[in-house]
């Protein structure tokens, strides 16, 4: 058996890098909240690109680094069935499945950010993530009672606490934060929802069917962007046509406008969400903690950029104290909430 340095080798059944450890597992559950928390700052890096011409790009990036993966992490073992055999044999339920997944993840993320826009973080932070994390970490969990649930749900509470900590911050720093609207709440409410109802369409498509072989994750990773892609074309044309947040119609024409750069940072910020799902499923397709602690680690994205607001962009260097110190309480409960759900498979 070939062992990498992560500790992560080659499984018997499907693929090459399958975590063999409790550790290793946890590495990519980190990983894939380190991504899914870094992917957004990529929008940064064109200021002036409305987000339904960027997410275009998202989208691309998306399906690039599912395939890369595939052929890569994927493929090149020496033992396992590689990626595009499992892809060929990978049975329609199983495809169905991971394709669903992709459509409700979608559908949410672009609800999420539309709430964003409109409500701003102070509520659609709270609402709408803290509605993904606890109802994603319940469906999870009966989909596969894995870990200890003690832990585990009061993890979630730890950082559901964080995540309205975080959000207390946002709205004491900005003094002319946006009103709670119906439209912004309906959004978030819809838009988290939506969100922790992705998962368990994952975990189903890697759990497999009767009378045929589960799918590896990166087959299922394959198929799970797919479905964004179809997805994307009918709902950002609609939201280009009517935003949710207000705005003026957007310009088709402005995609070809934009400079190369803007399209390569929205293809790298869908790669970067692609290897830290890849790096979830990853973990959750190997049994050793179960869909419900892989996906609530990986929702800890949210304190990932929350740091890089506070340290690398600097967005709270002129708040008040009183918002410094909900940021230092989102930081402590964010710890001890992740800590109480890392420990919750081994107890």
């Amino acid at each position: 058996m070939v062992r990498c340095l992560t500790g992560i080798g080659i499984d018997g059944g499907n693929e090459l890098f399958l975590p063999e450890s409790y550790q290793a597992a946890l590495f990519l559950m980190i990983l894939s909240m380190l991504c899914w928390g870094s992917w957004a700052n990529t929008l940064k890096m064109c200021p002036r690109y409305r987000f339904q011409l960027y997410y275009w790009d998202y989208a691309i990036g998306m399906a690039v680094a599912a395939v890369f993966l595939g052929l890569t992490a994927g493929s090149l073992g020496q033992a396992g069935l590689p990626f595009l055999s499992d892809v060929a044999r990978t049975s329609w339920s199983a495809i169905v499945w991971a394709v669903l997944g992709g459509v409700v993840f979608n559908v949410a993320n672009l609800l999420i950010v539309a709430a964003i826009e409109v409500a701003g973080l102070a509520v659609a932070f709270p609402v709408g993530i803290g509605l993904a994390l606890v109802v994603g970490a319940v469906l999870n969990y009966l989909v596969h009672p894995a870990a200890n649930p003690l832990l585990l749900f009061g993890g979630v509470a730890l950082v559901v606490v964080a995540i309205v900590l975080d959000a207390l911050a946002y709205r004491t720093r900005d003094s002319s934060a946006k009103t709670a609207t119906t439209r912004g709440i309906v959004l978030s409410l819809v838009g988290g929802l939506l969100m922790g109802c992705f998962y368990p369409f994952v975990a189903h498509a890697l759990n497999g069917t009767a009378g045929h072989p589960a799918p590896g994750p990166y087959a299922v990773s394959l198929f799970f962007t797919l479905g964004l892609l179809i997805s994307t074309v009918p709902a950002n044309l609609l939201l280009m046509a009517k935003p949710l947040d207000g705005k003026p119609p957007v310009d088709k024409a402005g995609y070809g406008r934009a400079p190369m750069g803007w399209h390569l940072a929205g293809m790298l910020g869908g790669a970067i969400w692609c290897v830290g799902g890849t790096a979830n499923f990853v973990a959750s397709g190997a049994h050793l903690v179960g869909p419900a602690v892989s996906y609530t680690i990986g929702q800890g994205a949210t304190m990932i950029s929350a740091c890089w607001g506070v340290f690398v962009w600097r967005e709270f260097a002129n708040a008040p104290r009183v918002a410094k110190m909900l940021l230092l309480f989102m930081f402590i409960f964010f710890l001890l909430g992740l800590g109480a759900v890392a420990l919750a498979p081994l107890y």
